[in-house]
């Protein structure tokens, strides 16, 4: 049975169940592969190849249900406590593989892994004799939360004592938990001032205003902006729980930028030509710049940023939009703005050689240096730059910053006072992930 199908029948109140059957796995993977030969074949030229050809098709088995485990496994070698450099990684399944960026085994523990409690447990595994627990988050961009198992393990035919590591995710959980108390947090901070001018302006017009009509249409127009407020703050808010729930899935299907940033001009055009705005767009040709991504969620990163770029550009001046397929990371280093404050707001562990690049424009007010860390924080605005006629949540970039983590992107500023500011995301054409050897 596939350990897929072990852990649905272990179900989630009784992951132990599933520990132990990998374990006991790994355990026979190994002694498959120790096997000695009787002494009396021993002084022959050589093993019967038939008991050969059956310890390779059991060795081929057991990989193949290592590999299955949605779960990273690591078999550990070891022959002196508290001796790091003699830590060796003997098997690693195909998750513990990407997980870690490790093209196969041999290789050396450390290289891989460095989380001192993660160490800890398997010295007590291997040395110890004893079975070891521990909390482990990955510090890719991509964060994920495990449980991480340390076993020993009985086979013993050298000077070596092993174990076994079973990472069991708990990202998705951890994730939920985290995003049901930073929404909880969020919505009853941001949503109290709203709230409270709507109580105001209810008591108002149930008091000395109640026959005043002239007041009564300034307060119910200005009540009616608080409740739309309010509106787009939930949407916002709800939006942006989904994306962090969903950052370390990789998207599927595929989108065509040129497309995605035509709709988006398409639709805020009407926007523009209110705010008196130039809103311009260049793009390739259809087909030309594809990536691996979500529709969806790529047209909000335009869309945000754009609309961003409207509220910010002076009446007369243009927002523009660009999206370039095939950037070198050479050229993308190249600022666009001389002497401008530059930052990277989000990039991923490992760059591609090559990008497809979506741009936006404005020449608007600009900001310090000091503003850019910031930026793509929750609810965080430049100061002086809070106008009523800007109207937004203040979750917009942080959207966009959750977005493009998702799709192992790169997202940079660049903004000068009196100059504007220049938003650049950089997309890979695909999500294959490039494994470095650990040897």
């Amino acid at each position: 049975m596939a350990l897929a199908g072990v852990w649905a029948l272990a179900g989630k109140d009784a992951p132990d169940l599933g520990l132990v059957l990998i374990a006991g796995a790994a355990g026979a993977a190994y002694a498959a592969r120790q096997v000695r030969f009787p002494k009396a074949l021993q002084r022959d030229p050589g093993p019967d190849p038939s008991t050969q050809q059956a310890l390779e098709r059991a060795e081929a088995q057991v990989s193949v249900l290592l590999d299955a485990g949605p779960d990273p496994l690591l078999v550990i070698s070891g022959r002196e406590p508290d001796d790091l450099s003699t830590l060796r990684i003997e098997r690693a399944n195909a998750a513990a593989r990407s997980l870690f960026r490790i093209t196969g085994p041999p290789a050396l523990l450390v290289s891989a892994l460095r989380d001192p409690e993660v160490l800890s447990a398997v010295d007590e595994a291997l040395f110890g004799g004893v079975e070891a627990r521990c909390a482990f988050t990955s510090g890719a961009a991509q964060e994920r939360s495990f449980q991480v198992l340390a076993r020993p393990l009985s086979v013993q035919d050298d000077a070596l004592s092993r174990a076994v590591l079973v990472f069991r995710d708990e990202t998705d959980q951890r994730r939920a938990e985290r995003t049901r108390a930073d929404f909880l947090a969020n919505a009853s901070h941001e949503l109290r001032t709203p709230l409270a001018s709507l109580s105001g302006f209810i008591e108002t017009l149930s008091g000395h205003a109640r026959e005043d009509r002239e007041a009564q249409d300034r307060f119910l127009g200005i009540m009616r902006n608080q409740a739309e407020r309010m509106g787009r703050l939930i949407d916002d808010l709800l939006s942006l729980s989904r994306i962090e729930l969903n950052e370390h899935v990789a998207p599927r299907g595929q989108t065509d930028l040129a497309l995605a940033a035509a709709d988006v001009v398409d639709a805020l055009g009407p926007q523009a030509k209110v705010r008196g705005v130039g809103l311009e767009a260049t793009l390739p040709a259809a087909g030309e710049a594809v990536i691996c991504g979500d529709r969806d969620q790529i047209v909000q990163v335009i869309q945000n940023l754009t609309d961003n770029a409207l509220k910010y550009a002076p009446p007369g001046s243009a927002a523009k939009v660009e999206v370039r397929p095939n950037v070198s990371r050479e050229a993308s280093q190249v600022p666009v703005l001389e002497d401008a404050a530059r930052l990277t707001l989000v990039s991923p562990d490992a760059l591609p050689p090559t990008f497809m690049m979506i741009r936006v424009r404005d020449e608007g007010p600009g900001m310090d240096r000091e503003h850019l860390p910031r930026l793509a924080e929750r609810f965080y605005r430049v100061e002086g730059q809070k106008s009523g006629e800007r109207p937004g949540t203040g979750l917009g970039l942080s959207i966009v910053k959750h977005i493009v983590n998702r799709h192992h992107g790169v997202l940079t500023v660049e903004s000068a006072p009196g100059r504007g500011t220049v938003f650049t995301v950089l997309l890979p054409a695909s999500l294959t992930v490039t494994e470095v050897s650990q040897s």
